[in-house]
Parts: structure tokens; sequence; C-alpha cells
């Protein structure tokens, strides 16, 4: 049964909140209240819209774009979700080339090796949707990005994947590297990338990775937000998914995530 309006704005401020929590203050949650626990993902996704303004004004800063999950073999494998899945970025969450992470400000924190994007035009409804090949035009730049995860849940397979996407989809920020021109992913996108820790690389990958190309990620979510009336605009930044599973953070180190190409981004890891 469909969430009521007041049961989806009970549960978006209980996301906002939670968002707030950090792990000396509050543990991981087991799951959203029933009262207002999304079941469907079209009521995950309503609530994550109602409760992006009130995220935004108790700190995160403005939405600037947006995350996208779940879009390679090895992330599908590690969460047991077969297709995409979105979320928010905000503009208080995202760094330029270098960040620091206080391991102790997350629940469970977590890295991973993307790609990303910035939109040089609108993305509006399109009569026969968006394919890699119409999306290209939109991007005005191509970056490596590192994303910002945390598990703010106990069980995240538990909790169910409404309840991830109302909750942003584990997104708590992201660290963008130098920009590059558009024509990076005009090809194949063969672009082998890798995570290393410390100077030693802990895993790898290709952004041929991303649902078969980078640019096949950005059309499904200029599809799904077209179709549910928040349609991608110009200046949105938008990480594609990661090629390699979540680099987990068990203890201090250097973190450098690199694209051949694309340069690197780097995070210290507290």
């Amino acid at each position: 049964m469909p969430l009521s309006p007041a049961a989806i704005a009970a549960c978006a401020d209980f996301i906002a909140d939670l968002r707030q929590r950090r792990n000396g203050h509050r543990p991981p949650i087991e799951s959203i209240p029933a009262a207002f626990r999304p079941e469907t993902l079209e009521d995950a996704y309503t609530v994550q819209d109602s409760a992006r303004p009130l995220i935004a004004a108790r700190g995160r800063g403005a939405p600037v774009g947006w995350k996208i999950g779940s879009t390679s073999p090895p992330m599908q494998a590690a969460l047991g979700i077969p297709f995409p899945c979105g979320g928010t970025l905000y503009a208080g969450t995202v760094h330029q080339a270098h960040a620091t992470m206080q391991r102790a400000d997350y629940s469970k924190p977590g890295l991973e090796c993307e790609i990303a994007v910035r939109l040089a035009a609108d993305l509006p409804a399109r009569p026969g949707g968006y394919d890699r090949a119409n999306v290209l035009p939109a991007v005005a730049a191509v970056m490596t990005s590192v994303e910002l995860v945390e598990w703010r849940f106990v069980d995240f397979k538990q909790a169910g994947v409404p309840s991830l996407v109302a909750d942003d989809f584990f997104s708590c920020g992201c660290v963008l590297g130098a920009e590059h021109p558009a024509s990076v992913l005009a090809g194949d996108a063969n672009i082998a990338g890798r995570f290393t820790v410390d100077g030693d690389i802990v895993a790898a990958g290709n952004a041929r990775d991303i649902l078969g190309h980078p640019l096949n990620s950005l059309a499904w979510l200029a599809n799904h937000s077209a179709a549910r009336g928040t349609p991608l605009r110009k200046g949105d930044i938008i990480t594609l998914g990661s090629i390699v599973a979540a680099l987990r953070l068990e203890k201090p180190g250097k973190v450098e995530a690199s694209f051949d190409g694309l340069g690197a981004v780097t995070i210290d890891v507290v």
C-alpha cells in the first residue's frame, strides 16, 4: 500500500535527522520505523524528494547534483541489487581534488572509485528517451571521483532497497578531480582505473564496467529523473557509479583513486 502524504513527510523528517547523526552520538539503525517505512521504489524516491530540502536546510547545503549506485558487476554483486539506484549530492559534501575523512564521523564509512560528469545543458523529457549517444552533447566535463559512502543501517540488505533509496543510497559526498573534455567518453570508454591505499593498488577496474559505458549510467538517470518530473539540469554534478566494490575503511591511510588520462583524487582517512 502506498505511503500517505503524512507518512511521506514523517519519513522525510526521519531521514533528514538520520543524516545529521554521527557515530559518536548515535549508532547505525536497524530500520526505518514501520509506520512510515517505504516498501516500493516509487515511495522511496518520493521520500527522497521530500527529504531533500530538509537535508539541505539542516546543514548539507543546496543540492548540486546526483549520485548513481549499483552500476557495475562488482557493486551489484556486493549489494545484491541488479539495477541502478539514484541519490542526491549536496554542496556542503562536495570536495575538490582532496579531502580528509574522519572515520569517527561516520557510522560505517567507505569509498567508491568513480567517473563523474558535469552537465552543460538540461536533459528534459525526450521522445524515445536518452541513450549514451544523445546524452554526450550535454556533458561539459568528465572527472575522476571518489564517492564517500556510509552504511547508516546495521544490515543494509535487511533494511531493503526502498529504505536505502529513501536515504540517498549510502551517499554522503564526493571528491572531484580535474575536469576533462566530454570527448574522453566519445569512444568505448576503455579507461582503466584503480584504488591505492598508501601507494599500493587494492582494487582495479575499467570505466566500461559502469553499465557497459559510463554514459549508459547517465542516460539511465536522465530517463529516470525526467519520468519523475525532476529532470537533470545544466551544472549538475553526477557521479556515475563505482568500478569496484566499496572500500571499507578499517584504519587510517591515504587513499587515491585514478583513471588513465583523467588524473587522481586523494582522501586522507584519519
